[in-house]
Formats: C-alpha cells, sequence, structure tokens
C-alpha cells in the first residue's frame, strides 16, 4: 500500500451493534479504517456495554491501535409507550389522547373516540401548546395538539394530519416545542456513572438545547474524578487549549454536544464554547425542521465549531443504503466527501455497521471517501483558516503548530512527528488541519485513546525517551520498520526540551529519517 493511503486523516467512528460487537467483527472494523467506536446507550443493558467496551479493548491490542470507545447518553427521548399486538394504525383526522398513566395503548372501537399512547416522559405534557405539531416516528407520522388538559392529570388531544402505523417505542419529536425536561434522565446519570467507572473514554450528551445541559454533565462527571475539580482549569481559554485532550486525569472523559434540536442552533456558539467536541447529530435535527435547512446547518455548525478550536463530527445516515446494499448510492458518496470539505474531524456511522448486513465494506468504502477528499482538498488548495482561539491567544503550542503547517508544506515533509506528553500539544496540531499525519508518541495510554478522534494524528505509545536524540532514534527506527518512510524523506518533529514534561512544548526540528 502506498504510504500516504495507510493513514486515515479524517476519523471515522462506528457504532458498535449485533452486526459488529464481537472480538472478531471489532477487528476487521478496525483494519478497515475504523478509529473511534460508539456504544448506544439506549439499547441494552450494562452487561452489554460492558462487553463490547472490553472487546474493543481487546480488538484494539491485537490490532496494535490505540482506539477510542465512545458511550451515547439516551438524553431526555421521548418516545410512545407500549402498543398492543401489532401497532395500531392512524389515518388522517383521527384523534390521539397522549397521556402518561396508561400501561398500554387503548384502542377503541369506535372511530370517533381517541387513541390513546402512554409516554415514557410524561413531563413534556405540561410543555405543548394548541396548534404546536408533534411528529412520531421520525416525522413520518405527523399530529396537531388541539387541546391541552391539566386537571385530573395531563394529557394532550392531537389530530393525525398525516397518518402511519405506529408501533411500541417510536419516537415522538416536538419542533415547535421549548422542552422543559432536564438534559440527564435517571437512566443517563446511571450509564455516567458506568462510563466513568469502566473507562469509556468520550460521552456524547444527546438533545442538547443550551450550554447549560453541558455544564450539567461536567459537573457531575468531576464529581465522579473524570476531569479536573477547578472549572477554569477545565476551560480552554484558561492557557491550555483542549485541557479536554491534555488532562493528567487517568480516567478523563471529553464532552461531545450533539446539536440535535432547533434551539441548539439559537444557543450554537455558547454550547460550542462550552462542550469539548460538537456532533452534528442530523437525524432529530432534520425531523424537527425543515429538511431543506439541514445542510445550511451543518456547515454552520462546522464552521462554528473549527473557529472556536472544537473537533466536529458529522454523523446520520451518511452511509444508510450500505445497511442493505454493499455499495452506497452516488447522492451518499458525495454527503461523505461534503462533509470531510466543510471540515469534519470524523464521519460517524450508525445503523450501518450496527445492524447493516456489510459493516467492513461500509468502513472501507467511508475510509476510500475520506482519502479521495483529503486528497483532492490538499491538492486544489482549500485551506482552512486557522481557529480564532489559537490566533488570539497567542500560546507558545499553537504558535508552534502554525508553524509547523507552514514548514510541512515547504518541505513537503512526508510525516510530523510529535511527543505529546497527554494530548494537548496534538490537539493543536488537528485543529489546524496539517496536511500529513502526525504521528503522537505518548507513554500514556489514555491520552492515546482520546486522540483517537483528533484529524490526522495517529498514536504510538512509548516509554518516555531521555533525550532528543534517543527520541529520534526510536522514531527512525519505527518508521522505517511499518514502511511509513523511507530513509532521507523529510519529516518534521515537535516536542519539548526537557523531553517529556507537560505542557513543555518548544522545539521544530526538520530531520531526514535515518540520518542521524
Amino acid at each position: 500500500m502506498n504510504r500516504k493511503h495507510q493513514f486515515v486523516l479524517s476519523k471515522i467512528v462506528a457504532t458498535l451493534g449485533p452486526a459488529s460487537s464481537d472480538v472478531e467483527a471489532i477487528g476487521e472494523l478496525i483494519q478497515a479504517g475504523a478509529r473511534v467506536f460508539r456504544v448506544n446507550f439506549s439499547h441494552g443493558t450494562f452487561d452489554d456495554f460492558d462487553r463490547m467496551l472490553k472487546n474493543v479493548r481487546e480488538a484494539a491490542k491485537e490490532e496494535d491501535r490505540f482506539i477510542g470507545v465512545l458511550g451515547d447518553l439516551s438524553g431526555p427521548k421521548i418516545r410512545v409507550g407500549k402498543v398492543v399486538d401489532e401497532g395500531v394504525q392512524l389515518e388522517a383526522g383521527r384523534t390521539v389522547r397522549f397521556v402518561s398513566e396508561a400501561e398500554a395503548t387503548q384502542t377503541p372501537g369506535r372511530v370517533d373516540e381517541p387513541v390513546v399512547f402512554s409516554v415514557t416522559q410524561g413531563g413534556f405534557l405540561d410543555d405543548v401548546c394548541e396548534g404546536q405539531r408533534v411528529f412520531l416516528d421520525d416525522g413520518n407520522v405527523r399530529l396537531t395538539c388541539v387541546e391541552q388538559f391539566k386537571t385530573g392529570g395531563a394529557f394532550l388531544e392531537c389530530t393525525v394530519e398525516v397518518g402511519g402505523k405506529i408501533t411500541t417505542g417510536k419516537g415522538i419529536n416536538l419542533p415547535d416545542t421549548d422542552l422543559s425536561l432536564p438534559s440527564l434522565t435517571e437512566w443517563d446519570h446511571k450509564c455516567i456513572d458506568f462510563a466513568v467507572d469502566a473507562g469509556f473514554d468520550f460521552l456524547a450528551l444527546s438533545f442538547v438545547r443550551r450550554a447549560e445541559d453541558v455544564k450539567e454533565l461536567k459537573h457531575r462527571l468531576r464529581e465522579l474524578g473524570a476531569r479536573p475539580k477547578c472549572p477554569s482549569t477545565d476551560d480552554p481559554s484558561a492557557g491550555q487549549c483542549f485541557s479536554t485532550f491534555g488532562s493528567d486525569l487517568h480516567s478523563f472523559v471529553p464532552v461531545i454536544a450533539k446539536i440535535e434540536k432547533p434551539q441548539a442552533m439559537e444557543h450554537l456558539d455558547e454550547i460550542v464554547e462550552e462542550a469539548d467536541v460538537i456532533m452534528v447529530a442530523r437525524g432529530d435535527l432534520g425531523v424537527e425542521m425543515d429538511v431543506a435547512e439541514v445542510p445550511v446547518c451543518q456547515k454552520e455548525i462546522v464552521h462554528t465549531a473549527h473557529h472556536r478550536g472544537k473537533p466536529t463530527i458529522v454523523a446520520t445516515q451518511m452511509l444508510q443504503s450500505m445497511i442493505e446494499s454493499p455499495v452506497p448510492t452516488r447522492a451518499e458518496a458525495t454527503d461523505v466527501a461534503n462533509a470531510i470539505f466543510d471540515g469534519a474531524d470524523a464521519v460517524m456511522l450508525s445503523g450501518e455497521t450496527a445492524v447493516g448486513k456489510y459493516p467492513v465494506e461500509t468502513v472501507k468504502t467511508m475510509r476510500r471517501i475520506n482519502r479521495k477528499a483529503n486528497d483532492h482538498r490538499l491538492e486544489r488548495g482549500m485551506e482552512f483558516r486557522q481557529p480564532a482561539n489559537i490566533r488570539e491567544g497567542k500560546f507558545r503550542t499553537a504558535a508552534l503548530a502554525h508553524g509547523v503547517k507552514v514548514i510541512s508544506k515547504d518541505l513537503d515533509a512526508k510525516l510530523i512527528v510529535l511527543w505529546s506528553e497527554l494530548g494537548g500539544g496534538a490537539s493543536y496540531m488537528a485543529q489546524n488541519k496539517l496536511p500529513v499525519p502526525v504521528i503522537t508518541f505518548s507513554e500514556s495510554t489514555s491520552a492515546l485513546r482520546r486522540m483517537s478522534l483528533l484529524y490526522g494524528v495517529v498514536g504510538r505509545k512509548m516509554q518516555r525517551p531521555k533525550s532528543a536524540d534517543t527520541f529520534l532514534h526510536a522514531v527512525d527506527d519505527l518508521l522505517l520498520k511499518n514502511d511509513w518512510a523511507t530513509r532521507g524523506d523529510p519529516i518534521v518533529v515537535v516536542m519539548g526540551e526537557p523531553i517529556g514534561k507537560a505542557g513543555l512544548t518548544n522545539k521544530i526540528l526538520i530531520h531526514h529519517v535515518g540520518e542521524m
């Protein structure tokens, strides 16, 4: 394989599920190009989640890779309760009543009586007002609230505008309603405790509406010892950019804010400032707003995150047809490429790898599209502007990262090599979207796993070298052994002196492989 194509600059996140959760399957996905695995806490038990995590760790060890594991919190997702038999067919004009007490759907014999659905989150019944829309099953079934009742137990009465079949657990979306539900449910709190104890590398927060939702999760993680106790050290503007990736806490858990509510778009700047990573979660976002607005929102979210130096993940239906087909549609391939052109640090697969027939082929396909898109972007000189927090902060490592980008282009460097004790330096390199892979060395396993989401960063474990010369000799040996470079190839080396001191990256070297 061409050395240039051994690495994936834009990372691939793959969701685990029945089609992909054993060690062998995960190993094949890693070989295909997956670098982060998502565990969806909405489906399964803690035994299931623990088994998935352990299987990823075992497969990663066998593949000699540092792979991140992302726990996706369910959030206050509202769903229809238990529905009798095989579901209920709703016809346009039918009256539907939503209640919090019923154990199962009540289907009356007469059409002039309402169909009654129980709901999993009864608190929303107080929030919906007359005239507001109620969507079921990802917007395939659409209703309008005609009356809200608060006496004798709150319930809603709605009229079906667009009919369809409703079965147990179908999602409910409320595009016109500002919900008062808490961002973290009782189940979420149990999942957070489990994830920290088990050693998950990232937590994704669903249905973020405002920055306070992110703060609530970060506060809980501090209580569990998974973030710095002092809030000021948890703020990138306080000094080291991305303390998330540069923390010396063994169980540090970065927070990924999922943008999937219209209200989040109204508070986007504040959410991006507060979160560590941003996910463009196009599923519910596309249900709760006009689908024509979703591409514009995606570009705005990715641009805003890059402006603040935060990694972004674009998710949902990227290669959806590959759940059933061994090849994607042309539109899907273009969608993935456009996410890369926009500046996404990672792209995510959901059902494609969780339940699809072709999980490995799907990851391989996404990897090929990633590579072609990045090659095209670099060949055409499609540069991303330096993030504002780097330009304005005047941090030493940030300035070095910008210098590395210029030097690597002028030198036509084959690779960037970095010693990053805890990951802070690696995050600066990733923010600058360097044109070649950044081989990043550290002796911290947890830091290397967190780096798995960073653009262009390839983590390798190494015992802290005693000197710069020792480090360069070890680097030469590794690059030549793995055929990542040939003797005489120019590379740019970034490190601190003394080497290994956290937060001290102060030196750039132009080095030719094997010429010491």
